[in-house]
C-alpha cells in the first residue's frame, strides 16, 4: 500500500474512532512520525493510564500492549502485530518463575516491566529501567529481594543500590549484542565522544560508558551534555527522535558482534510492526489485547505501586 494513503487513512481513522497511537522509541521511523506520543516503557505506561481515547493503538511489543490493557480495562487496546514479543518476557515462563519464587519464600519480588501479565501478577513491585533504582531503594534494607527477569539490569542495580538481589537469569538479545572490541575501536577514532548505555547491556559495556540510563535518560543526557559526539549503546530506533532533537551533534550507534546492514543493534520484535499493520489494526480494531479480570487485577497492584512511587 502507498505510504501517503496509509498516513492519510491512519489520521482519518484516529479522528473517527477517537484513537491514540502510543509508540516506543524503538519503532520504525514511519511509525514514530505518525504516533501521538513516543516514549520509553515508563512514559508509555503513564500515558496509557491518563488517556481519554476510546482506543489505544500500541506500537511496541506484546507486554507493552498488555500493560496498557491492565491499566485501562474499559478501553480497547490493539497492537499491529500479535507476534511482536520480547526475549526478556519470553525467557521467564510463569510456571518456572513460580517454582523459582517458591525457593525464596522470604523474598519480595520486583520485576522489570518487560515481562508477562502472569509474572507481574506474582510480583510485589514492577519497575522500569528509568525508576528501578528508586523502586529498590524504597524497600526496607532488611527485606530480601528477587529481581527478574533481566540479569544485567539486576547486576547493575546491585552495584548502584549496594543491595543483594536474587537474580533470574534472563537477558535482552538487543542489549547483549554489543561488541566491546568494536566499541573501543570507534571510541579510539572519536576520543572526545561520550558513550551512553542502557543498563540492560552487559557489564563490560557498562564499564566503558560515561552515562548509564533508561531510553529517556539517554535522550536527556545527550540533549543536555555539552559534548558533540556520542556513541549510543541501545536499540538504534532511539536515533530518529534524537537526531531531530540535537541536529548539531554526531550520534554513532554502538556496534554489534554481528556484521549486519546497519552496524547497530535492532530489535527484530519491535521492527515487526509496520505502517501497513498499524493501519489495518486501527481499521479492523484487531488484534485486540484481552486479559481475564482476575489476572488483570493481580497484575495491576504492582504496577500501581510503581506509578505511585514514580
Amino acid at each position: 500500500m502507498n505510504k501517503d494513503f496509509l498516513v492519510q487513512e491512519i489520521i482519518r481513522l484516529k479522528k473517527e474512532k477517537n484513537a491514540i497511537i502510543l509508540a516506543h522509541y524503538y519503532q520504525d521511523e514511519e511509525i514514530q512520525e505518525i504516533a501521538d506520543f513516543i516514549g520509553d516503557s515508563l512514559e508509555l505506561a503513564k500515558k496509557a493510564q491518563n488517556t481519554n481515547a476510546d482506543i489505544i493503538v500500541f506500537a511496541g511489543v506484546h507486554f507493552m500492549a498488555e500493560t496498557a490493557k491492565i491499566l485501562n480495562p474499559n478501553k480497547k487496546v490493539v497492537l499491529p502485530d500479535w507476534n511482536a514479543g520480547c526475549s526478556l518476557a519470553d525467557g521467564c515462563p510463569p510456571e518456572d518463575f513460580k517454582l523459582f519464587k517458591e525457593q525464596h519464600p522470604d523474598h519480595i519480588v520486583v520485576t522489570y516491566i518487560n515481562c508477562s501479565a502472569q509474572i507481574k501478577a506474582m510480583s510485589d513491585l514492577v519497575c522500569t529501567s528509568a525508576n528501578a533504582k528508586k523502586i529498590i531503594e524504597s524497600i526496607p534494607v532488611e527485606q530480601k529481594i528477587i529481581f527478574a527477569p533481566d540479569e544485567n539490569l539486576g547486576k547493575y542495580l546491585q552495584k548502584e543500590t549496594k543491595r543483594e538481589l536474587v537474580l533470574w537469569k534472563g537477558s535482552c538479545v538487543v542489549h547483549e549484542a554489543f561488541s566491546l572490541d568494536k566499541l573501543i575501536e570507534i571510541y579510539n577514532r572519536n576520543p572526545t565522544a561520550k558513550i551512553a548505555a542502557h543498563p540492560e547491556s552487559e557489564e563490560h559495556i557498562l564499564k566503558a560508558a560515561h552515562y548509564i540510563g533508561s531510553t529517556s535518560g539517554i535522550i536527556n543526557f545527550i540533549k543536555t551534555d555539552p559534548t558533540t559526539v556520542f556513541i549510543v549503546a541501545t536499540e538504534a530506533g532511539i536515533l530518529h527522535e534524537l537526531t531531530k532533537a540535537v541536529p548539531d551533534k554526531t550520534l554513532i550507534p554502538a556496534p554489534t558482534t554481528d556484521d549486519n546492514s546497519c552496524a547497530c543493534s535492532e530489535c527484530a520484535f519491535m521492527k515487526m510492526n509496520t505502517l501497513e499493520k498499524l493501519y489495518l489494526c486501527l481499521k479492523n480494531e484487531r488484534p485486540e489485547m484481552l486479559i481475564k479480570d482476575e489476572l488483570r487485577i493481580q497484575a495491576l497492584k504492582p504496577i500501581e505501586r510503581m506509578l505511585e512511587l514514580s
